[in-house]
């Protein structure tokens, strides 16, 4: 089975700061341009805001590979009906656009926990969080134990009551 189609992309962000893990940024999209306003230096008294330091060149390879993965993804969900999905072959033309710097509005929050650095971020627009959460390892194992020791001894009850 063969795809072929047109699939136009504009505004891909790219986190140009070598700083802010790339996923973390990736993981608060979308933002709303239509809703983004002219930089003013009025927006950041008592706020750290970073600039970039990472090229238009790295920056484009990465807005690159980005398009790439989803036209792949894209064009895998018009395919149904199979249990597997095998890509041979794959030409995706790329034509580059205008890149623009923009600060983005992110909340960003790194803490410290026995030990291990964890950092959040939150889009400034729209809420959306996300971070590594500590983990407290015995109160995890206590949780497990005390959801996984009864659903055994049913399951057990039930398999002794069938055979």
């Amino acid at each position: 089975m063969t795809r072929e189609g047109f699939v136009a992309f504009q505004k891909v962000p790219v986190d140009a700061s070598s700083k802010m893990p790339d996923a973390h940024m990736d993981a608060i999209e979308p933002y709303q341009y239509e809703d983004l306003r002219q930089f003013s230096t009025a927006y950041l008294p008592g706020y750290l805001a970073d600039k970039y330091d990472v090229d238009t060149e790295e920056s484009s390879k990465r807005a690159n590979a980005r398009i790439i993965a989803s036209t792949e993804r894209a064009f895998a969900a018009t395919t149904t009906g199979y249990n597997t999905l095998t890509r041979e072959y794959s030409r995706i033309d790329l034509k580059r656009g205008d890149v623009k710097y923009a600060m983005m509005p992110v909340w960003m929050l790194a803490t410290k926990w026995q030990g291990q650095d964890f950092l959040f971020a939150m889009n400034g627009q729209t809420g959306k969080l996300i971070g590594d959460l500590p983990v407290d390892k015995g109160k995890y194992w206590g949780w497990f134990a005390k959801l996984a020791l009864p659903m055994m001894v049913v399951l057990g009850l039930i398999l002794f009551l069938l055979f």
